[in-house]
């Protein structure tokens, strides 16, 4: 505290006390978790750092997230949820047409992945780690459920080739996913990824017509 004898703007002897207290902490934390994510990797994300970024007690994120295992599982759901939000909107916007639907889904899946590397690269390791919470595998599904949708009404209405909806959905996930690592590393040199992507929306397309 201030005494009656420290001289005005002096401010050696005040001690700050942080807040327990925040209006959403937990939204909070995962906006600066994810900030801290994609600067410094999964080994720079620190939950005392975290608390001391959005202004409270260090121990107040415990409150959420009782350790930094949780915080990350945390931020893979989120992360999930966001890419299936963004996936429902694209397939939506395309119409009835597989081709479009396609082209949708590659597009918004592209789009989310290279803004968001690190939590790209977060999502799927936690999806598979032994463990995970059930709400983050189920996150997980729910977030691909469009493109599933969208491979099995194109075969109900002979765009697509009959078969595992999710084979050939996962078949498309892996191309565009080798564009993503691409693009995220810097392997593409002068091709916009755009013009990738046309590119391999097309080609998916005519191989995955019926013969």
């Amino acid at each position: 505290m201030l005494s009656a004898s420290t001289p005005p703007g002096t401010l050696s002897a005040v001690t700050v006390a942080r807040p327990y207290h925040h209006g959403n902490l937990r939204e909070a934390l995962l906006c600066a978790g994810e900030g801290a994510l994609e600067t410094g990797g999964v080994q720079g994300l620190s939950l005392r750092e975290l608390a001391r970024e959005v202004g409270v007690s260090h121990a107040a994120p415990r409150r959420h997230f009782p350790d930094r295992q949780a915080l990350l599982d945390a931020l893979a759901e989120s992360g999930f949820a966001r890419l299936g939000a963004a996936l429902s909107e694209a397939v939506a916007a395309a119409g009835p047409h597989f081709d479009a639907r396609l082209a949708g889904l590659a597009r918004a899946y592209i789009a989310f992945a290279t803004a968001r590397p690190a939590l790209t690269g977060l999502m799927f390791a936690a999806k598979h780690q032994a463990g995970a919470p059930p709400s983050l595998r189920a996150a997980a599904e729910q977030a691909f459920s469009p493109a599933l949708t969208a491979v099995a009404e194109g075969q109900t209405a002979g765009e697509v080739a009959p078969g595992d909806p999710e084979r050939v959905a996962l078949v498309a996930s892996a191309a565009l996913q080798g564009i993503v690592v691409m693009a995220n590393n810097g392997m593409l040199g002068e091709t916009p990824v755009d013009e990738l992507l046309d590119d391999v929306t097309s080609r998916l397309v005519l191989g995955l017509r019926p013969r």
